[in-house]
């Protein structure tokens, strides 16, 4: 590669970086540390299964380890969500994400590598913390390892292919998620308890 196809190349992908960080700023609210490194993994999990990250992939599930702004950044610009399916959420409580190609089988880990990034603080130190993230090497924040993921056939994407009843609470469970006890069949809130009470 000579040296203008190398600058067309870093500059078509900054422009790349940049219509994404825009598109999960737009979604999120604002331009924080976790909207760039969310991003950032986005493209680096999409770039390993082979997946275009400015087009919506259907082949691909993300699990997420973290309910925070990363988590938008995911989901922004993958298009992966809840109600498609094909977002999963797992409270580790770690800021990572497992991108999965379902058609075959292919899966990478990406993990953010925790350093303290700002000595400032207040609203410079968030200033900071974005141009650090958007410039250091790939290698100095995330690692990346090749997984295999076990989907069960009641997480994939589509319609509900089993159903069943709560004999306690009468609501319908789906997805495989019903609860066998004492050879009865519970909900997860009958089962194990609530995150809610009843007033």
């Amino acid at each position: 590669m000579n040296p203008v196809q190398e600058i067309t190349k870093e500059m078509a992908g900054i422009a790349d970086r940049d219509f994404l960080l825009a598109k999960a700023k737009e979604f999120h609210g604002d331009l924080c540390a976790g909207i760039v490194l969310g991003t950032r993994m986005t493209v680096i999990g999409m770039r390993e299964l082979g997946m275009d990250p400015k087009i919506r992939n259907r082949d691909l599930i993300v699990y997420v380890e973290i309910d925070r702004c990363i988590a938008d950044a995911i989901q922004a610009i993958t298009g992966c969500s809840l109600g498609h399916r094909s977002l999963k959420y797992r409270p580790y409580g770690k800021f990572a994400a497992t991108y999965v190609n379902i058609k075959n089988g292919d899966a990478v880990r990406v993990s953010v590598v925790e350093k303290k990034r700002t000595d400032k603080t207040g609203p410079e130190a968030m200033k900071e913390a974005v141009k650090i993230l958007l410039e250091a090497p790939e290698a100095d924040l995330f690692r990346l390892k090749k997984v295999r993921v076990d989907i069960p056939d009641g997480d994939m994407p589509g319609m509900p292919k089993r159903r069943a009843r709560c004999s306690r609470c009468n609501e319908m469970i789906v997805d495989d998620k019903e609860v066998t006890v004492d050879g009865g069949v519970l909900c997860g809130n009958c089962a194990n308890g609530s995150y809610y009470r009843e007033l």
